[in-house]
């Protein structure tokens, strides 16, 4: 079979129909098997008791290039993958109220600090350790230090825990993350170029404003009409002017620097605090269910595991990946400690998977050519690895977290006095959203 989106625009020489015929023929089978084997694999793990997750990363591996070899993703699988997950982290946002999320502005940023500080020393101490200079080992450490939130917040909304204080911190910390992965990216490319400018600084302070402003008009839209929303004849439901919202704050997002996705999030933000709400969460569900499977779908299949097979890169990545794991685990305990052990705990490990961040400073690295070719597939596969290993880890460390706070809340409780009277406490109506769920 010819491999996904591999011909587009058809052999050199041939007409129109030739291209109309073949190559989208090809594109459509693709999308269909990486389509099949993502809900394959999700229900696999659902049966199983697994996050979704898991199984569309397996589906997408089996199919991809490097197992049976059914599919390999191309420009077009991409974009379906990038809609995908600018598609989730916008139901994402509408999940999250704005008041909620900057309740948890401090333990957030301390998280996003120190959770980029620890991996960042971490590698540079294991490339020095194995040999490697300082550039080399500065992306050693870049690479294992920016957190990707997509995989992440599919485990929270799936478990329906994102109204929870230690959700809010992570999603809180990963935007904070992205901001700063974005700021030392530049500084070390910069460095190993010999070309560090202003303008790094300034795109830097173009993404903290484009942050900002996104909160400010969230806080403006708060009971907005869901009449602005279908004013316009072309709206016949506010999802369509909020799916125009989300892209175009997504392109302004990438256009910045950062992640497509966190400017979809801040419009996620910007339509909870409306009237449209409910309706937009209910019509975007089915886009979001056939949309981003292709996201994890294609990650998975871009996995090589391949490279595992030598010793040498195997311990590498191994070790990478558990100085990975620890690092984030380590600064999530430490920024969020004020929401308990295993609040904490999921903080930390939600933080954990690096994801598509991670492997564009791979392969910064050595288009540079400060990472060879068997220490950029050790930091590959290490990214791959903490990739996979998180909604494993999300799914043993939430239901702890929740069992926490309902044990701590019924300590709160009123009791029942030695005499055997029962105190009874006044509780007070409020209309409002719960501080800490």
């Amino acid at each position: 079979m010819t491999p996904l989106l591999s011909v587009v625009a058809g052999p050199p020489g041939a007409g129109p129909s030739s291209a109309a015929g073949t190559a989208p023929l090809d594109v459509l089978v693709g999308l269909f098997i990486l389509l099949v084997a993502a809900k394959v694999g999700e229900e696999i793990a659902r049966r199983l008791g697994q996050p979704a997750v898991v199984g569309e990363l397996l589906g997408g591996f089996v199919v991809g290039p490097y197992a049976l070899g059914l599919v390999t993703p191309g420009d077009v699988a991409t974009v379906f993958a990038e809609i995908g997950v600018v598609v989730l982290l916008f139901t994402v946002g509408l999940e999250v109220r704005l008041d909620q999320l900057l309740s948890v502005g401090k333990p957030a940023a301390l998280t996003a600090v120190i959770a980029m500080i620890l991996p960042i020393l971490a590698g540079i101490g294991v490339g020095i350790l194995i040999g490697e200079p300082l550039g080399t080992a500065s992306f050693v450490g870049l690479a294992l230090a920016a957190t990707s939130i997509g995989i992440t917040s599919r485990v929270l909304a799936e478990m329906g825990v994102l109204d929870r204080a230690f959700a809010r911190v992570v999603l809180g910390a990963a935007v904070i993350d992205d901001v700063l992965a974005l700021v030392l990216i530049g500084i070390v490319s910069g460095l190993a170029a010999g070309d560090l400018s202003a303008s790094t600084f300034a795109v830097a302070i173009s993404a903290v404003a484009l942050v900002g402003l996104g909160f400010a008009a969230a806080r403006r839209a708060r009971g907005l009409k869901r009449e602005v929303f279908t004013w316009p004849l072309f709206a016949d439901t506010p999802l369509v002017p909020a799916f125009i919202v989300m892209l175009g704050l997504a392109i302004v997002s990438a256009a910045l620097g950062l992640a497509a996705i966190i400017g979809s999030f801040v419009a996620g933000l910007i339509v909870a605090e409306t009237e449209a709400r409910e309706e937009v969460s209910h019509e975007i569900r089915p886009l979001a269910a056939i949309f981003t499977p292709f996201f994890f779908a294609v990650t998975g299949a871009n996995v090589d595991l391949g490279a595992l097979l030598s010793p040498r890169i195997a311990l590498l990545a191994i070790s990478l990946a558990a100085v990975g794991v620890a690092t984030k685990w380590l600064g999530g305990v430490i920024g969020a400690r004020r929401l308990g052990r295993w609040g904490s705990t999921a903080v930390g490990v939600g933080m954990v998977p690096r994801g598509e961040v991670g492997i564009v400073v791979a392969n910064l690295g050595l288009a540079t050519g400060l990472l060879t070719g068997t220490l950029y597939s050790a930091v590959l596969a290490a990214v791959i690895l903490t990739t996979i290993v998180a909604p494993f880890l999300l799914s043993w460390a939430i239901p702890r977290a929740l069992a926490e706070r309902e044990s701590a809340h019924d300590r709160q409780q009123p009791g029942v006095r030695p005499g055997g009277t029962t105190t009874v406490t006044p509780i007070a109506t409020s209309t409002g959203p719960p501080s800490d769920a």
